[in-house]
């Protein structure tokens, strides 16, 4: 898995309720670790980020935080971090952790998570980047999220070949292996479609 070197991970700044879901946070930080693969996060020590956070620099890893300055003191920054990189707002945290990965995987969150990933989602079939972009499906927690994926599709609203970028596992070792074999469609071709079929 060398080809990833580094990887975004959106989780929630809250524990959630449900065991599972600090237990697999703990598997990926501890597996992304042990693989060499440097872990891109949102930069605080509480909730499933800091838990993500804790797991991979107590195996060893390369944890980057990237954290609005007005968030330091809500979302707590991680002061034992790799490097944590203070910016200026939202918008500046998603394109940095853009910049720093080589791919992102979501996990269990609340709106900020759906933002980054859906952002990242985006810019993915804009062809604004090109890099994988993965669900881990812990306990089911992302059903109707994949669900509704699939009403926007036969909506049409989003074209299958962009619904197909979403890589959707719930086993971290699958994901990241469909991660690293991922190629992204032609998107710009639908666009120059889009253009014809306007005129």
């Amino acid at each position: 898995m060398n080809s990833l070197r580094r990887i975004a991970v959106y989780c929630g700044s809250n524990p959630g309720r449900e065991p599972a879901h600090r237990g697999a946070t703990l598997a990926l930080g501890d597996f992304l670790a042990r693989q060499g693969i440097g872990v891109v996060y949102g930069g605080g020590n509480v909730g499933l980020m800091g838990t993500l956070a804790d797991a991979a620099l107590a195996a060893g890893g390369e944890v980057i935080g990237v954290i609005p300055q007005s968030l330091m003191e809500k979302e707590l920054g991680h002061g034992s971090v790799t490097q944590l990189h203070v910016v200026g707002s939202m918008h500046e945290r998603k394109q940095l952790m853009v910049d720093l990965s080589d791919g992102f995987i979501a996990l269990p969150g609340g709106f900020g998570t759906l933002d980054e990933l859906f952002e990242t989602l985006t810019w993915l079939q804009l062809g604004f980047h090109h890099k994988p972009v993965g669900i881990l499906n812990i306990g089911g927690f992302f059903d109707g999220l994949i669900e509704f994926i699939r009403h926007m599709c036969q909506s049409g609203f989003l074209k299958p070949e962009h619904a197909q970028c979403v890589l959707v596992e719930n086993d971290h070792t699958r994901l990241l292996e469909r991660m690293q074999a991922f190629q992204p469609p032609q998107l710009g071709k639908w666009m120059e479609q889009m253009v014809r079929d306007a005129r």
